[in-house]
């Protein structure tokens, strides 16, 4: 079974968000519930000083009509075509305020047909708990948690 391209992926899963009245964007990556923004960042790879500043900005483009304003967006899942550096991972596990924020999920593995998807989900965000669920149901991923590498979080998850 040929397994679709993240940005397939997240337009199918915004579509099935629809359903639960969810706010999608057509032109962005982001869905809003109870005036919070969940973001989607797709990324084949970043350095850990861009990945920094990107996550220390939680900046969200959203268009309404002709016109485009700026939000803050309350959580980000970070979606990888490629698996993320050690590095990368530790600068999560490091600073509580970005494990309470952002979710990381490995597609790499999924996108080359096996049917796994390595994640890192610490935030309390439902639109990425129905993610997860969307990539069990709909594309039959079994979901693990990202090895721990000897690091410990500096926060209590709330899931994993």
């Amino acid at each position: 079974m040929k397994m679709p391209k993240v940005w397939e992926i997240v337009k199918k899963f915004k579509d099935s968000c629809k359903f639960r009245g969810w706010k999608t964007s057509e032109s962005e990556d982001w869905i809003e519930i109870n005036d919070k923004y969940h973001n989607f960042l797709l990324a084949r790879n970043v350095h850990p000083s861009s990945f920094k500043r990107i996550v220390s900005n939680r900046k969200c483009v959203v268009r309404e009509g002709l016109s485009y304003h700026v939000v803050e967006a309350s959580y980000t899942a970070w979606l990888f075509s490629e698996t993320p550096s050690e590095t990368l991972v530790k600068t999560i596990f490091e600073n509580p305020a970005f494990s309470k924020k952002i979710a990381l999920y490995d597609l790499s593995q999924l996108l080359e047909g096996k049917n796994l998807c390595v994640k890192m989900n610490y935030t309390d965000s439902s639109v990425f708990q129905e993610f997860e669920n969307f990539l069990k149901n709909e594309l039959k991923a079994k979901l693990e948690p990202l090895p721990n590498r000897n690091l410990t979080p500096k926060t209590t998850p709330l899931q994993s």
